[in-house]
């Protein structure tokens, strides 16, 4: 699949990240005191009152808390008003085949590949190991990331996973990180053309550089974590998302925004989920 820049004015993508949503089949449903589907909604209501242009939405895993068909629904329903073409992919909280059947769908991709415009690329990572928090590459998906690195290496490279594949200097949260990160630093570093990795599963901004690759996470639709923290703790910053522009050259403009200070806090008191 190709997406074009839906701007006349130059040619560059623009990308909105929407990740970790954690939505429940029941509307009431909350996350550490956090109703899911009302921040999520806030979200989408901000950016379309932002009047913020993008070319493509990016759900980076955990759309679901609770596994539900109805959770994948209310998501595709949530992004509707935004009119643009999402692709995803699963987090540790997610359940495939529940995520397959809301497609077809008028929005939703699940699809692994996309070419963006003229310059750029970008590859869909599936990171999930059933059953437990943290990520791993199997042989397929890390076959697919090469083979694709290597059939368009004149394009710049955006990689998308739910996993983070560095560590963040949270003790709690690095032990659900990528495992065997290494292995997909080793096929990165194989070819040149990837410009940066973005994921998902932190619930907090970073920006981070390894091996000359950008490293982006995104804060949640929902509830926030603490950074650096050890042990689990969440966070005052309100519920956000990420936008990103992908220049010709290959560089990279992107900055979070969040909802206004004090919006959607959690219980802190959770030990927590």
């Amino acid at each position: 699949m190709k997406v074009s820049s839906s701007t006349s004015q130059n040619s560059s993508i623009k990308l909105l990240q929407i990740t970790d949503t954690h939505l429940f089949a029941p509307s009431d449903g909350s996350l550490l005191s956090v109703n899911t589907y009302e921040s999520f909604l806030a979200v989408v209501d901000a950016i379309k009152t932002e009047h913020v242009e993008f070319d493509a939405i990016l759900a980076t895993g955990d759309i679901s808390q609770d596994h539900s068909e109805q959770s994948y629904r209310k998501f595709e329903q949530g992004i509707a008003p935004l009119q643009k073409p999402c692709f995803w992919l699963p987090g540790n909280h997610d359940y495939k085949p529940n995520m397959g059947s809301v497609i077809p769908s008028a929005q939703i991709e699940p699809i692994d590949h996309v070419l963006l415009g003229e310059h750029w690329q970008m590859i869909l990572l599936d990171s999930q190991v059933v059953g437990v928090p943290h990520g791993r590459l199997s042989d397929q998906q890390l076959a697919l990331l090469d083979s694709k690195l290597a059939e368009y290496p004149e394009k710049h490279t955006l990689v998308l996973l739910h996993h983070h594949p560095l560590l963040v200097g949270s003790h709690w949260l690095d032990q659900h990180s990528l495992k065997d990160a290494d292995d997909f630093w080793q096929v990165v570093d194989k070819h040149n053309n990837v410009k940066a990795v973005l994921c998902g599963h932190i619930h907090q901004d970073m920006d981070k550089s390894h091996h000359g690759v950008r490293v982006l996470a995104t804060p949640s639709t929902c509830v926030q974590f603490k950074p650096n923290s050890d042990d689990f703790a969440l966070d005052h910053q309100a519920p956000g998302w990420r936008e990103l522009e992908l220049l010709d050259n290959g560089d990279i403009v992107t900055q979070v925004k969040r909802l206004k200070a004090g919006s959607f806090q959690p219980d802190f008191n959770s030990a927590g989920y």
